[in-house]
């Protein structure tokens, strides 16, 4: 059975920079919002992360902000992590790329 794939490519805009600030990886759903406990869950799961990030020295890190519309004409935002060297472009907004491929795998 062939592998059946569709790729689709978009072109937008990338402003890049220097974050020194610890990130912070959280991420809220509805769910988080329904009644006051969960609320307070939520704010539990945040200030656990925050305290978790304060707790380790910054890194310097590059990262690009990417921005591009998608078919329906709605902005998307992605952020990529450059790494911690400084990127080789002359100026800090520069033209991207993103290619997103969709497929089914095989069970």
């Amino acid at each position: 059975m062939g592998e059946t794939k569709r790729v689709v490519v978009f072109e937008g805009e990338a402003k890049l920079g220097k974050v020194v600030a610890p990130t912070v990886a959280l991420t809220l759903s509805p769910e988080d919002l329904e009644s006051p406990l969960s609320f307070q869950f939520a704010l539990t799961k945040l200030m656990e992360q925050l305290t978790r990030a304060l707790e380790q020295p910054p890194e310097p890190k590059y990262m690009a902000e990417v921005k591009f519309k998608d078919h329906m004409g709605q902005p998307v935002s992605i952020a990529v992590d450059l790494g911690k060297s400084i990127p080789p472009f002359s100026k800090d907004k520069v033209k991207a790329r993103v290619v997103v491929e969709i497929y089914e795998e095989d069970e």
